[in-house]
């Protein structure tokens, strides 16, 4: 299969400092534990802006930090990365947005808290000035960090493919009055489970597809995963790999259906190059991936321009 010239992606959405705790082994709670503690740039808008970059996007992301030192990092490393920032909001006197999580010695998140306040001043006032050139773009990813007013805003105004990323369960709600205007979207077991109210998964998919969703790679964990289209739905085993740590698995996972979707592979096609995006990042200890970079060439798809250095 031959590559398609690179598309043009706008990222919409949150851009943090992750602050990860990992246990060295079993995690004792209220104690202590022995661990490796990390600090690196993350957010699912920036995370999958990062994997679309690898892919060979050329990406812009919107999104939201403050004049402090972790805002500085976090402007400095996208700018490393190629992507475009001229339409990220820099706002002074606020603290910019932290991700605090811990993780088993496995590398399975345990709890978090998100530190995310700034990512409101993503409001539909800020967003107005963008919206000529975001229709400019051949796609648009939101993610649901950004508030409900703000989602509606762009999915009533934006003319592009839409997709996007449920982020969690209590912030999947807020995608329920655009589920109509999705080309694509990636939930998990339970995102799929609160947006629909279905508990078995073929149920959950057909229902987002009812609601409007176009297509819907459905991610089940162990059980691997299931996606829909049309009257068309099949289930994908889940590759056995080596898994170091999950963070930013499903941000790659949604990247990955991005591109590919925009390339014109099918749903089957899609799906695993969705799946093995997600596969490769649990392979890493961090949140992206390097070897991204090398999936279209692995897939069959020539690419005559890449995006980054693997």
């Amino acid at each position: 299969m031959d590559f398609i010239r690179e598309k043009r992606i706008a990222v919409i959405g949150g851009m943090n400092m992750d602050i990860g705790g990992r246990a060295g082994s079993a995690l004792q709670l209220r104690d202590s534990n022995p661990g490796i503690v990390s600090l690196r740039p993350g957010g699912v808008g920036r995370n999958i802006a990062h994997d679309l970059r690898l892919l060979g996007a050329e990406v812009s992301l919107v999104s939201a930090v403050g004049d402090d030192a972790f805002g500085r990092e976090l402007l400095a490393s996208c700018e490393a990365l190629g992507l475009d920032l001229s339409m990220t909001l820099r706002r002074s006197r606020e603290r910019s947005s932290t991700y605090l999580y811990v993780t088993d010695d496995g590398g399975d998140m345990l709890v978090a808290v998100a530190d995310m306040d700034i990512v409101d001043r993503i409001t539909p006032e800020a967003l107005a000035p963008l919206l000529e050139r975001l229709n400019g773009f051949d796609a648009v990813v939101l993610d649901a960090n950004l508030s409900q007013a703000a989602l509606c805003y762009l999915a009533e105004r934006l003319t592009v493919p839409l997709y996007a990323d449920p982020v969690s369960t209590v912030k999947a709600e807020k995608l329920l009055p655009i589920l109509p205007r999705l080309r694509a979207l990636k939930p998990n077991a339970l995102e799929a489970r609160h947006l629909t109210g279905e508990k078995e998964a073929v149920r959950a998919a057909r229902s987002l597809l009812n609601r409007g969703v176009k297509r819907v790679l459905l991610s089940l964990g162990a059980e691997g995963m299931l996606a829909a289209e049309g009257e068309r739905v099949l289930r994908l085993p889940r590759q056995k790999v080596e898994v170091v740590n999950t963070t930013g698995a499903g941000d790659a996972a949604t990247a990955a259906m991005v591109w590919a979707d925009l390339q014109g592979l099918d749903l089957e096609q899609t799906a695993r190059f969705s799946q093995t995006a997600g596969a490769r990042t649990c392979q890493c200890m961090e949140a992206n991936n390097p070897a991204l970079a090398e999936l279209p060439e692995q897939f069959g798809m020539r690419s005559s321009e890449s995006g980054m250095d693997p």
